[in-house]
């Protein structure tokens, strides 16, 4: 089994370095951490990959057959640590970023140093995952491209489960614009960009569809300049969670469609999907195959569960590449004061990465394909 106390050692000392996704200097100085622990365990210097200010970390092992995800920024600002500084007590990690996702990281290199050949295996730890990849996420696709599987190392779902599935993401953000007059002397001159907001709102609330899991939830709204003006302008954000990309079409082509109610009004929708649904036929034989892997080793029966949120594992699968998500860290709290690492279960899910990468990489190059392909039309859950 993985030796735990080394995986803590390297955990602390990712940790420690803090990496706020939006701070440049904290990210490439983490990277930089990121990189002396790669070299150290795996004999190889990384490929450091600058876009946009933003640094990310690239190990190849000949061609790549099998690509690791992860990512080694936080949500955390500096200086987090001293309120909550990294610990091991009571058999409890703590420290910001350790759940999501320093812990899957460490984990990574462990589970790709103990391989006995390494060849085909692509490890890519990217700096700005917690933005959306804004920079990393051409060469994220780039990298999947023509790989059999990907296997994400974002955090375990509540009690270890493996994540098959993800929502889809789409971003929008709806302005209206009216005409402005004073709202005392001649407010009938004006056309009420606030009222035209609000018939808008309704409208684009009701296209979710509770029985197809679509939520589509009007948030951050805007409006105005002074008390006694008409407003002329008004807008607001909407965001868009579906499970599959019929769903996602239909939604981004109701919000491209939306039309002012009052006349004079003019609506601007801007943006679109962001990122594509993990569906369950894309997890589906890599999950197979990882239920078998823990069935053999003796570690406790994997889990399936399908998440709201998304994560690079999305992109992968958008581009037709067979992905696994949630195979790091057991604990809680992403994004939240608590959270938090169960130190026992790292060495088995360090054992559990290794295992599914020696399947991968000693079985036929269409095994995850074949496999998510039967699944899919077999009646499998979609």
């Amino acid at each position: 089994m993985a030796d735990l106390d080394a995986l803590l050692d390297d955990i602390g000392a990712l940790v420690r370095c803090e990496s706020p996704s939006a701070d440049f200097d904290a990210v490439a100085a983490s990277a930089d951490v990121v990189a002396d622990l790669g070299e150290r365990l795996l004999g190889a210097a990384p490929e450091r990959i600058v876009i946009d200010g933003r640094t990310h970390l690239r190990w190849r092992f000949g061609r790549p057959r099998v690509l690791i995800l992860g990512h080694h920024d936080t949500v955390w600002p500096r200086g987090t640590l001293e309120r909550i500084p990294f610990e091991v007590r009571d058999g409890v990690v703590r420290g910001p970023g350790c759940f999501d996702m320093k812990t899957g990281v460490a984990m990574a290199f462990h589970a790709v140093a103990a391989l006995p050949d390494r060849d085909g295996v692509s490890l890519l730890v990217t700096g700005d995952e917690e933005l959306g990849s804004p920079s990393s996420r051409g060469l994220i696709e780039e990298e999947a491209r023509g790989c059999e599987a990907a296997l994400v190392l974002e955090a375990a779902g509540d009690g270890g489960a493996v994540k098959v599935a993800r929502k889809g993401v789409s971003l929008y953000r709806v302005r209206v614009l009216g005409r402005a007059a004073h709202a005392g002397l001649e407010p009938e001159k004006g056309v009420n960009a606030s009222i035209e907001a609000a018939h808008l709102l309704l409208t684009v609330a009701g296209l979710g569809d509770a029985e197809a899991g679509t939520t589509v939830t009007p948030t951050l709204l805007t409006a105005g300049t002074t008390t006694n003006t008409v407003p002329a302008e008004a807008g607001f954000s909407v965001d868009v969670r579906v499970r599959t990309l019929g769903e996602q079409d239909r939604v981004d082509a109701a919000m491209r469609a939306l039309a002012p109610t009052l006349p004079g009004a003019r609506v601007v929708v801007e943006g679109g999907p962001n990122r594509p649904p993990l569906e369950h036929r894309s997890s589906a034989g890599l999950f197979a195959l990882a239920e078998r892997v823990a069935a053999d080793a003796g570690l406790p029966p994997l889990e399936g569960i399908a998440v709201g949120g998304a994560s690079d594992g999305n992109l992968t699968a958008g581009i037709g590449v067979p992905t696994l998500d949630g195979l790091g860290a057991v604990g809680g709290g992403a994004h939240a004061e608590d959270e938090h690492v169960i130190a026992a279960r790292i060495p088995e899910r360090t054992d559990l990465l290794e295992g599914i990468l020696r399947a991968l990489l000693s079985g036929p190059a269409s095994d995850p394909v074949e496999a998510t392909a039967a699944t899919a039309s077999g009646g499998g859950e979609r």
